[in-house]
């Protein structure tokens, strides 16, 4: 058989154009964020918080789904940006849109410095540089308690109203609207990023990149350039959880945010957008009721559901559903 009859009959940009078009339920999902406005009113803090946690996530996604780094400090940069925002406000300027840039800007340039020593290392060595960035980053905050507040967190923090008109209410509603918003945009951006040849460049880094810079794939540059796109995302979500609770404290940059928020990508699905997306509703829905059955031993649950995803859906939930669809469509 020859190569031109076993050949894709799509070109590469035909490909990539392919990919990029929107599906029945990609729409479907994101109709689907906006019912809790209407059937579970009494649950929006929390939707707010899944939407803000799915953020963070998608920000981890990017480099750990797509360039294949793992990362156990990303809180670093979480931690940044809600301490800009907390700040901010603290210091007299709680208008939340600005907030935003600025928290972006602080965790992008750490982010940025930061990807120089990350671009360079893989595997083990790169997760213990990671995780070192976390620990040095939170202790460097506890140190400064006269500027964070230290273990008692910051206090005064007070976020204006949205264009000056949708006020932060007790119910939830402004809040989880702003975090969906800003879910919802910074999503298109990933997207459009993932579906372009330079998201199709971090793929091949993440499978072999040995083989990507032989070919004269600039690799350090697109590891740094997603690393710092990383970091800014994580920033953003950051600072939404702060203007959206008004309060921030060293929980924020901690090592037990970065490993939640990785534990997330596992079971919703690494690589694939929307893995982050479910798997922040299914771990924040699980740890809310977990936590209300058991206060004190919660976690236990929440480790018995990683076994099993781990176990039964190597590929998160998504992988598992992506599987299914497969053998469905095969016996069809």
């Amino acid at each position: 058989m020859s190569s031109a009859t076993i050949a894709s009959p799509l070109g590469p940009v035909e490909y990539l154009h392919a990919q990029a078009r929107w599906r029945w339920p990609e729409v479907a999902f994101w109709l689907a964020t906006l019912l809790p406005l209407i059937l579970t009113p009494s649950y929006l803090i929390l939707a707010s918080q899944i939407a803000i946690t799915a953020l963070f996530a998608l920000s981890l996604d990017l480099i750990l789904g797509y360039c294949g780094i793992v990362s156990l400090g990303h809180a670093a940069y979480f931690g940044l940006g809600a301490y800009t925002a907390g700040l901010l406000s603290k210091w007299g300027w709680g208008e939340p849109l600005t907030g935003l840039l600025a928290a972006a800007i602080v965790a992008g340039l750490f982010g940025y410095v930061t990807s120089f020593v990350v671009a360079r290392f893989r595997h083990l060595a790169l997760i213990m540089i990671t995780l070192g960035i976390g620990l040095v980053v939170q202790e460097a905050a506890n140190s400064a308690g006269w500027i964070t507040g230290g273990f008692d967190g910051l206090q005064g923090v007070h976020t204006w109203k949205i264009f000056g008109i949708f006020r932060f209410d007790l119910y939830g509603y402004t809040a989880y609207s702003y975090a969906l918003a800003g879910l919802f945009l910074i999503f298109l951006v990933a997207r459009q990023l993932t579906h372009s040849p330079f998201g199709l460049a971090l793929r091949g880094i993440r499978e072999n990149t040995a083989r990507m810079t032989a070919i004269g794939a600039p690799t350090h540059t697109h590891i740094q350039t997603v690393y710092t796109l990383a970091a800014i995302i994580a920033g953003i979500a950051g600072a939404m959880l702060t203007q959206t609770t008004e309060t921030v404290s060293l929980e924020s940059l901690g090592f037990q945010r970065s490993a939640d928020v990785l534990v997330i990508l596992i079971v919703g699905g690494t690589g694939r957008l929307y893995g982050g997306l479910i798997g922040a509703a299914v771990y924040m829905v699980a740890r809310d009721q977990f936590s209300g059955l058991n206060p004190q031993y919660w976690y236990f649950w929440i480790g018995l559901l990683l076994i099993a995803v781990v176990m039964l859906l190597p590929n998160g939930l998504l992988g598992g559903l992506s599987l299914l669809m497969q053998r469905l469509k095969a016996k069809s």
